[in-house]
């Protein structure tokens, strides 16, 4: 059988296109290297793939034919198709699935016309879980259309955005098509399951090249609703016995932009209902699902859910900070949805604690951890068999073995040795696969954290499977880092730079940066086995989620790293990076003063801006003196974690201890920072007294160095690093992707965002215009959520009062109000920005919980700042927040609910 490919795509000088596929299409590609070179073979994001060279065609097209032997005719043929430019960087085709049986025509000669799928094209959002299982699932109507006794040619086209009761038609020149009568056009078929809608056709006897398009039919009204956009397409073919052509347009011409939904934000451990156990559990997702249907949400978005129980203490509420980065959190269970009927009793005996805990303001999450494994605890070994033995569970299992049972041993060691530290532990400090496999068998102490995990898996699907139900998908947050004492770590320490901690450089809400004391990742390393780790992370996220934030995705371009003997961020630097050599600075006109530019700058002057009073006790106590007026740290003091150790260790000390942040400033008061002999800028310099002291001309020269290292060199090269990480993943899944773009955006992220078709993240309050103040949602990307505030943030009620000039500049400019701001930002004033954002054209708009509420006077809570989930900037923030009222309170709330409503739905979402 003769296989014909034509591709349409309008290629550039140097480009090249290839088909790649399974069967056939690999011996051809084994064929063509033996008569093209090596480098001719193209590799896709570091993946070698056998691949067919195609040949240019016209100027239009590209082509490649083959013979089939007749044997394999009827097998499935998988194939995709990459572009190879001149600077041999390739680009994929995204039609995922192009799937292919040619005996299924019946002919002898099978030629395939192909469009090219363009990755960020918006149309592909809407083939992902989301929309295809819930969101959109409901505009499905099926179509049947009989075929013609013998059909030469067959039609595809995608149209996602069909109303319900709608199918696409087919006109054109010609009998077949109808003579462009849209009274009675060809209606194409909708069939279950399938993404593209199709038809077959009889064009014997019609003249190439062939005009037409197509239109939307309302099959229930019976009547012709509109063209699609653009000129008419073009059919050159021609009709050959034994032939039959497959023709794939792509997608049909109608508007990708006007699917618009609205989601609500909230950590689980801040639901609140009648039934939980002082912290919000995976079934509560449920009554809030109920909720959000009735005020016409389409989005739940929460933090991540895995296990954070490091060292059992409230320390562990941190949700970013994972002992496993696919371990679901004890926290979040329901215990008695775990009691089988005859444990329910000793749910009695915990009613009156549970109510205590469920009472209070906040989450006293020590006390919750207690309470609940103590009682699981209780009834496992009376359901450990039914449980463990369950085919359901043993499935769970194996899904999971990559990570299950070595977190369950995991856990039962940091327990058994008190510390999640595993260098600490004197037995199992390095792991081996066969030697927990010896200490797991019959050890019901491990047992009992796989039957908690398989618990909790029920769960949270029961619970997003209600949300389905309901219309509602669920997003879930894949943190960037995991715990620097987690399973993961211990279990393939070479995937992690455990001598590093990241974090984040400085920004308006963290002014010295962000130490979140993970290790960073070991890029080459996992590279080598085709980011195997990440793939799974993905992929699990699959099991319960439609759709996914990545937690500070420029993490994939270069990440902040923080050497261990630093407390604060602002010691940090961006790797990967090209650094700064010595000879650019005479090149520009500056001495290079290796002592000067690294060391901490410290003078009297210095000493008296930053200590005042205290400046006499800081010499005597912490530094030497070496010359008139400048000194140096004493060696016990040099770094950050040396004065956080000796505070520590001295807290009495109230007359020293009130100077450590300066210390802390001090320390870090350097214009370069040097990391195994390269040279790197400290954040921020113009800021530091170092910088200040400086002759102006060198002050000016190094500032245009500066800028060059963090704002030009870079770009390019952070963009290859990402384009090595980022589209292979994105493969793994069918999910939609948001990525948390926030902070200091390279140029090059949001450009390779929108080619991968990712989703921004828009704050209002951080805009990414140079010089902009606040972001205006009207002007976001459709490919974006738009948010006016996220869980790193005050509320808007809390920014309200923050910066009286900055609200009063918004009330004038975006609000485009009169006269003077309002101190406290009322109902109408939470409202309007409300409505910026829904009326925003960006695919989504979500809000926290607390934002909606902010519109109601009576709901929401009296005192602004209990409303605040996070604060970035205090490593030891203890994550506590809950709402001040159950869901079945706020089920009941009509007029509030009526208004939101009407508000969301009042802008088209």
């Amino acid at each position: 059988m003769k296989l014909t490919f034509r591709l349409r795509y309008h290629t550039r000088v140097g480009q090249s296109l290839w088909m790649m596929g399974s069967r056939a299409l690999s011996g051809q590609g084994k064929s063509s290297t033996e008569r093209t070179s090596q480098r001719d073979v193209p590799t896709l994001y570091g993946e070698k793939k056998e691949a067919v060279p195609m040949e240019y065609h016209d100027g239009e097209s590209w082509q490649v034919s083959f013979e089939l032997p007749s044997a394999e005719a009827n097998e499935p043929l998988n194939y995709q198709y990459i572009m190879r430019d001149a600077d041999d960087s390739s680009a994929e085709d995204w039609e995922q699935g192009r799937r292919l049986v040619p005996g299924e025509f019946g002919r002898d000669e099978l030629l395939v016309i192909d469009s090219w799928n363009n990755t960020g094209a918006a149309d592909n959002a809407f083939y992902t879980e989301p929309f295809k299982k819930v969101l959109l699932a409901p505009d499905f109507t099926e179509v049947h259309t009989p075929a013609p006794a013998e059909a030469t040619h067959t039609f595809r086209i995608k149209a996602p955005l069909l109303a319900r009761g709608q199918t696409l038609c087919l006109l054109g020149d010609g009998p077949a098509f109808g003579n462009w009568n849209t009274a009675n056009p060809v209606l194409l078929n909708r069939f279950p399951g399938e993404d593209e809608l199709s038809v077959a056709l009889d064009l014997r006897g019609q003249n190439f090249p062939l005009a037409y398009k197509y239109g939307v039919f309302d099959t229930e009204k019976k009547a012709f609703v509109r063209f699609e956009s653009g000129d008419n397409r073009v059919l050159n073919d021609s009709i050959a016995a034994n032939k039959h052509t497959l023709i794939c347009d792509g997608f049909v011409r109608l508007p990708s932009d006007t699917w618009r939904g609205a989601g609500v934000a909230i950590p689980v451990f801040s639901l609140r209902s009648e039934n939980s156990f002082g912290v919000g559990e995976f079934l509560d997702l449920e009554p809030f699902a109920d909720w959000g249907k009735a005020v016409g949400l389409r989005l739940i978005q929460i933090l991540p859910v895995n296990d954070t129980s490091a060292t059992h203490t409230s320390a562990d509420s941190y949700p970013y900070a994972a002992i496993s980065a696919f371990a679901l959190h004890p926290l979040y269970i329901n215990i008695a949805a775990v009691a089988d009927a005859k444990n329910k009793k000793l749910l009695a005996a915990l009613e009156p604690e549970r109510k205590r805990l469920n009472a209070l303001e906040e989450m006293d999450y020590a006390t919750v951890m207690e309470a609940k494994l103590g009682f699981l605890k209780k009834i496992f070994p009376s359901q450990k068999a039914q449980t463990l033995q369950s085919a359901e569970y043993k499935n769970f299992a194996s899904e999971n073995e990559h990570w299950l049972l070595p977190y369950a041993a995991f856990c039962f060691l940091r327990d058994k040795y008190n510390t999640s530290d595993f260098s600490q532990w004197p037995e199992h400090s390095r792991y081996d696969a066969k030697a927990i496999a010896v200490l797991a068998k019959d050890n019901d102490e491990i047992a009992f954290h796989l039957f908690i995990q398989f618990h909790l898996h029920l769960q949270l699907k029961e619970a997003t499977a209600h949300a389905h139900a309901k219309g509602l998908v669920v997003k879930g947050d894949i943190a960037i880092g995991v715990y620097r004492h987690s399973a993961d770590v211990w279990q393939e320490p070479e995937l992690y730079n455990t001598n590093i901690q990241a974090g984040a450089p400085p920004d308006p809400f963290a002014a010295k940066g962000q130490n979140w004391g993970f290790p960073t990742y070991n890029w080459p390393r996992m590279e080598s086995d085709g980011f195997k780790w990440w793939k799974h992370r993905f992929s699990q996220m699959g099991h319960y989620f439609d759709a996914f934030r990545i937690d500070h995705i420029l993490g994939f371009f270069r990440i902040w790293s923080i050497p261990t003997h630093a407390v604060e961020g602002i010691l940090g630097y961006f790797v990967p990076a090209i650094p700064v050599e010595e000879k650019e600075f005479a090149t520009r006109g500056i001495t290079f003063d290796r002592e000067r530019f690294l060391k901490p700058f410290i003078t009297d002057p210095v000493l008296e801006e930053m200590f005042g009073s205290e400046s006499a006790v800081v010499r005597r106590e912490f530094l030497d003196a070496n010359a008139l007026g400048v000194y140096s740290l004493k060696q016990q003091f040099a770094t950050q974690r040396a004065v956080e150790d000796y505070f520590a260790k001295n807290k009495s000390k109230e007359g020293v201890a009130k100077v450590k942040p300066g210390l802390f400033d001090l320390i870090s008061n350097v214009i370069l920072l040097e990391v195994e002999g390269k040279l790197h800028f400290r954040f921020g310099i113009e800021q530091t007294s170092s910088f200040k002291h400086l002759p102006p001309e060198v002050r000016g020269r190094l500032k245009d160095l500066y800028v060059d290292y963090f704002f030009r060199r870079q770009d390019d090269f952070w963009k290859l690093e990402a384009t090595r990480k980022l589209p292979a993943l994105k493969r793994v899944t069918n999910m939609l992707i948001c990525g948390e773009d926030l902070g200091m955006v390279p140029p090059t992220v949001p450009v390779l965002m929108r080619g991968l078709g990712l989703l921004s993240l828009e704050v209002q309050r951080m805009p990414k215009g140079l010089g902009a103040e606040f972001s205006r949602p009207q002007n976001a990307p459709y490919l974006s959520v738009v948010t006016p505030s996220t869980h790193d943030m005050s509320t808007i009620r809390g920014w309200w009062e923050e910066d009286r000039a900055l609200t009063q500049k918004f009330f004038n400019q975006e609000l485009h109000q009169h006269g003077d701001a309002p101190r406290t930002a009322g109902p109408e004033i939470v409202r309007a920005v409300l409505q910026q954002h829904l009326a925003s054209p960006a695919m989504w708009s979500v809000f926290q919980l607390q934002d909606l509420l902010g519109t109601d006077g009576k709901l929401r809570r009296a005192d602004v700042q209990t409303e605040r989930i996070n604060q970035p900037d205090n490593p030891k923030h203890y994550w506590c927040y809950r709402m001040h009222m159950t869901l079945e309170q706020l089920q009941k709330e009509g007029n509030f609910n009526e208004g939101l409503r009407q508000l969301i739905e009042g802008n088209g979402r």
